[in-house]
């Protein structure tokens, strides 16, 4: 009986965070082409997700089973210490992966955060909700001074308040799209400190340009204020790396877009997971996150949105098992550092270690 309950409490938390997903105030971003009758919108209407979608998909997540939901094995994490951190602070650009989509840049010898997640649960509660395969390889205290942090929307696994929180006060800046900039401010973040962009604009930092690009997806951290804040993909270039950052979203038309515009990248960095048939629309499957990465012109792809949280009915290794075929099968290099180790970008072609099958 309490186990019926728990699963019950489980799957409402999860339609909550991940499909209707404390809410921010509405402002009135008029000048915004995205902005119309109080909400933000895609470029193209996208299907109203009803009580009854909901219930199906609490449905499945109740009754469907799955051969391996959740690693049988541990993670491999490389942990990361300051001192470590500065130590490689040699010059060239590179990435850390942090867990599911959350990424330490190291850029012009600043570093740089996208969508940080460092809490224990992508959930709106501390107790219940999905909870990390892995550690991250290290805490918010044990960061150095982050020069930015990029937000791409307002989910909870992609916006974290333990995290800003604890954050706030060694970041220089928070670029963020339309709306966010509130939830921060909530959180005790300083306004000065925050730049919100809509689509196309472009702030630069230290020598770094971030530019918000579209995305297909949606907003929202609780059941009244979906949409109230924009979501978006990045463009990121330093002196040296040309990089490209999907957020999460669904597969469409404005990847060819943002490619023509913007391209070629020296490393797409793509949503792989927590997909499936009744939300493709938000969230692309393997096939689709091949075609976007050839379609904004990368070179190098890295998988994201994978192997930190369970957040869809797919195996957790099955992201990657299914983009790993598909990158071969179009001569295109799959990039797949271990959870919390530095990986140049300028070399990310060396780093194929298919990890999650060992």
């Amino acid at each position: 009986m309490f186990r019926k309950i728990g699963i019950i409490l489980v799957g409402v938390v999860f339609v909550m965070t991940f499909i209707s997903c404390t809410s921010a105030p509405v402002k009135d971003y008029a000048i915004s082409q995205q902005f119309r009758e109080g909400k933000f919108h895609n470029l193209k209407p996208m299907p109203v997700n009803d009580s009854g979608t909901m219930m199906r998909i609490l449905w499945r997540y109740i009754t469907e089973k799955r051969q391996e939901p959740v690693p049988v094995s541990p993670v491999p994490v490389h942990a990361l210490t300051t001192q470590q951190l500065h130590q490689e602070n040699n010059g060239l650009d590179a990435l850390y992966r942090l867990g599911h989509s959350s990424l330490l840049l190291n850029l012009n010898k600043t570093f740089w955060l996208i969508d940080p997640v460092f809490g224990d649960r992508a959930s709106p509660f501390n107790w219940i909700g999905p909870a990390r395969f892995h550690k991250a390889p290290l805490t918010p205290d044990q960061l150095p001074e982050i020069t930015g942090v990029i937000i791409s929307h307002d989910h909870y696994d992609h916006l974290d308040q333990f995290t800003v929180q604890h954050l706030k006060d060694k970041v220089k800046h928070f670029i963020v799209p339309l709306g966010v900039g509130q939830h921060l401010m909530k959180w005790g973040v300083n306004e000065q400190k925050i730049t919100e962009l809509d689509w196309w604009q472009q702030t630069l930092i230290n020598g770094v340009s971030v530019t918000a690009t579209p995305s297909q997806h949606f907003s929202g951290r609780g059941l009244s204020d979906g949409n109230s804040t924009l979501w978006a993909s990045w463009v990121i270039r330093s002196e040296q790396s040309s990089l490209f950052y999907s957020g999460d979203s669904g597969y469409f038309d404005g990847f060819q877009e943002i490619g023509q515009k913007f391209g070629p990248f020296d490393l797409t960095i793509m949503e792989n997971g927590a997909y499936d048939k009744m939300w493709a629309n938000v969230h692309m499957h393997p096939e689709e996150t091949l075609q976007a990465h050839q379609d904004v012109q990368g070179k190098n792809l890295l998988p994201v949105h994978n192997s930190t949280f369970d957040l869809a009915f797919h195996d957790w290794h099955e992201p990657l098992n299914r983009l790993q075929i598909l990158s071969e099968q179009a001569s295109v290099t799959m990039v797949t550092p271990e959870i919390g180790q530095r990986m140049n970008i300028s070399e990310s072609a060396q780093y194929q270690s298919r990890w999650w099958n060992r």
